[in-house]
């Protein structure tokens, strides 16, 4: 012990030692972040003229790999079109994982971007161009700091997500989180809502579990002037749809959360003609599993008892099912004081109730603590201001700094921890 210094006042002053070393690093990784940041509005922007679909993500793979090659990463090739690379610390225990998405949506852009889909019918209108830069940014980051790092980090760039019942299910089964395994995970979602540059949290559920469904409706075709004749699919079809409206209204407790959403319905060839047939496509979200247990027997007694009441007869066949996103408080500790550390106390929002929308992020939290956060997007000057799923989304690019910044140093301070 050091003369004249007690003991309590040699650990104080370690730990402010360690505190100075921290936000010394973390001060390195926001420079980094800048430094980047240009690199990252190209990887964006090439990803975002090129989108592809789940499980045909040919050519943005490539790009990601030659990519991670430029950095001298190693990476192999998983479930079809997905990607895992790893960078080596000090140690190779333990491992921290970052997680991007990489397909896009079905959809025709409307936006006036000089970058603009080039790929007719293919849109990246959820955000995974800029996950995938910030992604490759946050390697760009902790490559320069390797020398720092206690530990192993693995990149996981997976295909799919928008597409039940998600690609991190084949990702898994290829080995992404295990040889060795992983410890923690981090992942992130842009969000429009979310003013650009700040982040949301929240500990426990942050996405809904999801459960969605193919409903077909089996009737008696026949003639437009004869429907005593027929049983009238499209007409039984109409009648479920609107009593289904009643089942959250009045199944669901109103202090949780769930929707039934009927996304497509097609039946029907001419004017004149009764449709014997009807199909529709729909979603059940819950931030519960009993509020989705509950929607489910509800919808299930109302196609029963109206197909039955009109002498039809129906086949309902459940999809996919995504659990719900539950956020580890502890990886999340990681994520709020990396990010107020970088961008102070007022970068992060709590966000107070959980998102209805779907994450198979989900699936990777089976195995390991972890959190995703959300980063604000949301910029009137650059017309970001559309919700996800839009033919005119868009981002603000200039948040990518941060969500490279917050993710790099998440994984920082998690190995200088737990290495």
């Amino acid at each position: 012990m050091t003369a004249g210094r007690s003991r309590k006042e040699v650990i104080r002053a370690a730990i402010n030692d360690d505190k100075k070393r921290i936000a010394v690093m973390l001060d390195r990784i926001k420079e980094l972040a800048e430094k980047y940041h240009g690199r990252m509005v190209e990887l964006r922007r090439y990803f975002h003229a090129h989108p592809e679909t789940a499980f045909e993500e040919v050519q943005t793979s490539k790009k990601i790999k030659s990519e991670l090659s430029r950095l001298k990463l190693k990476s192999t090739s998983m479930a079809k079109t997905g990607i895992m690379a790893v960078l080596k610390g000090k140690k190779e225990k333990p491992v921290c994982a970052l997680r991007s998405d990489i397909d896009a949506l079905p959809i025709d852009e409307k936006t006036d971007l000089p970058f603009k889909s080039k790929n007719e019918g293919r849109m990246h209108a959820c955000g995974h161009d800029m996950h995938m830069a910030m992604v490759l940014g946050a390697a760009m980051i902790l490559k320069d700091i390797k020398s720092d790092l206690n530990g192993t980090v693995r990149f996981i760039f997976q295909p799919a997500e928008e597409v039940p019942p998600g690609g991190a299910i084949e990702m898994i089964k290829a080995g992404a989180m295990k040889n060795p395994p992983v410890k923690m995970i981090f992942g992130l979602h842009n969000d429009p809502i979310i003013p650009s540059g700040r982040i949301g949290v929240r500990d426990g559920v942050m996405m809904s579990e999801v459960l969605d469904f193919n409903l077909t409706i089996h009737g008696q075709g026949g003639h437009g002037a004869r429907p005593h004749d027929a049983v009238d699919s499209i007409v039984i079809a109409s009648q479920i749809i609107n009593a289904a409206q009643s089942i959250v209204a009045r199944r669901i407790n109103p202090n949780s959360r769930a929707v039934l959403t009927f996304g497509t319905i097609e039946g029907g060839r001419a004017r004149n003609i009764i449709a014997g047939e009807v199909s529709l496509e729909g979603t059940i979200r819950g931030s519960d599993s009993k509020s989705v247990k509950t929607v489910k027997k509800s919808l299930e007694k109302i196609v029963t008892g109206i197909t039955n009441a009109n002498g039809a007869k129906y086949n309902l066949e459940y999809v996919a099912n995504y659990p719900a996103l539950k956020n580890n408080p502890l990886a999340n500790r990681f994520i709020i004081e990396t990010a107020q550390e970088l961008y102070g106390k007022n970068s992060v929002t709590y966000l107070a109730n959980p998102e209805l929308g779907g994450e198979d992020f989900a699936r990777y939290l089976k195995y390991a603590p972890g959190a995703m956060f959300r980063l604000g997007v949301r910029n009137r000057d650059v017309g970001a201001v559309h919700q996800w799923h839009s033919n005119m989304f868009n981002v603000d690019e200039e948040a990518m700094k941060v969500g490279s910044a917050v993710l790099a140093g998440a994984v920082y301070n998690f190995l200088d921890k737990k290495g």
